[in-house]
């Protein structure tokens, strides 16, 4: 017998949740480089955080491009391999699941990253509307990643 890529339990589909979890990303950073381009909120700036955070946990200097690729490893590989493990779990339709996703990834955001990135639990030092507007962000995150996730695994 052979352990497939693919496949790891008929539940959890590692590829659907690589594949979504990509797409997902790329929508949210799309998202987050329209709202840098209009001048919005720029105190949240999660692509700075993510560098100054890996600073903070290794000590080196990197320069921005390294908070993109820790933005789309994050995304992709370990919130679309959580996703996969965890979807069958998840109450509703592919939407309400990637919707309930978003928004625990989104706490895990305010209770661990935002703390270490120095902007306090729930970003409080960037104002009501950083939470927000990160909440709405993972919503959409979420959102993508539930239904194109159901494609890919054709659930």
């Amino acid at each position: 017998m052979s352990l497939s890529f693919r496949t790891i339990t008929p539940a959890m589909d590692v590829k659907a949740g690589l594949i979504a979890g990509f797409i997902a990303t790329v929508v949210l950073s799309i998202l987050m480089v329209a709202k840098s381009s209009m001048g919005l909120m720029p105190q949240l700036n999660p692509i700075e955080d993510i560098v100054q955070v890996a600073h903070l946990l290794t000590g080196m200097t990197l320069p921005l491009p390294f908070g993109w690729i820790g933005h789309f490893l994050l995304g992709t590989v370990v919130w679309g391999i959580i996703y996969a493990a965890l979807q069958a779990s998840l109450p509703g339709a592919p939407i309400v699941k990637g919707l309930i996703f978003g928004a625990l990834a989104w706490l895990a955001m305010m209770i661990i990253f935002t703390p270490l990135a120095g902007h306090g639990v729930f970003a409080l030092s960037l104002g009501p509307q950083a939470t927000v507007a990160t909440l709405v962000l993972h919503l959409v995150y979420g959102a993508v990643l539930g239904v194109v996730y159901a494609k890919v695994a054709q659930q």
